[in-house]
């Protein structure tokens, strides 16, 4: 009777663990999602903007400067890692995604492929690190929408002085050839716990 007593107990335990982990998860990735993805209709508007009123061209420097500032002042807000990456990108220094950030694009792609809405894609996970430490991780969609069309587009649409100005940025550029409704990449957040 004492094993079964046990047994019971344990699996109780386990049920309960589960489900405040789940609490935390939940909560965490709403704190997250609050935080952190503001950031992205402020890329949008100004990458609108830029094409509007100069051009595609101009949309270069929002992406390669604008964007990554305001993501600088997030990580300075929250102490979190912030960034945008991609299974093709742009910047291979800051945008190459690590396995873990690899592997939610991958799954996010499928989702897409599956017709899932692309703007609701998202995961948050609590990770522990080879030396022993709890994160959580965060990954939101980015989806190629309109304006994105316009220097991720297909190479060959590009106009030639965009492809020029992306060749002399970006000498090993892969994010071209998208079209919509696939992922463009993602906002990736790492914090620690």
């Amino acid at each position: 009777m004492k094993a079964s007593t046990a047994a019971v107990l344990a699996l109780s335990l386990a049920t309960a663990t589960q489900a405040v982990r789940a609490q935390d998860t939940a909560a965490l990735m709403s704190e997250t999602r609050k935080t952190a993805t503001p950031v992205l209709p402020k890329v949008v508007q100004a990458m609108q903007t830029a094409v509007q009123e100069q051009g595609p061209v101009a949309a270069i420097s929002i992406c390669k400067e604008q964007a990554p500032q305001l993501l600088q002042e997030m990580r300075q807000q929250t102490g979190w890692a912030i960034r945008r990456v991609s299974l093709k990108a742009r910047n291979a220094t800051t945008g190459t995604p690590d396995a873990w950030e690899a592997r939610q694009l991958a799954e996010f792609n499928i989702q897409a492929a599956n017709g899932a809405e692309l703007q609701h894609l998202e995961v948050g996970e609590i990770v522990v690190t080879d030396n022993g430490q709890r994160q959580f991780r965060y990954m939101k969609a980015l989806p190629a929408i309109a304006v994105c069309q316009t220097c991720h587009g297909p190479a060959d649409s590009l106009p030639p002085e965009l492809r020029a100005a992306l060749a002399k940025d970006y000498p090993h550029d892969r994010a071209t050839g998208y079209v919509a409704g696939e992922i463009r990449g993602a906002l990736s957040v790492t914090r620690p716990l």
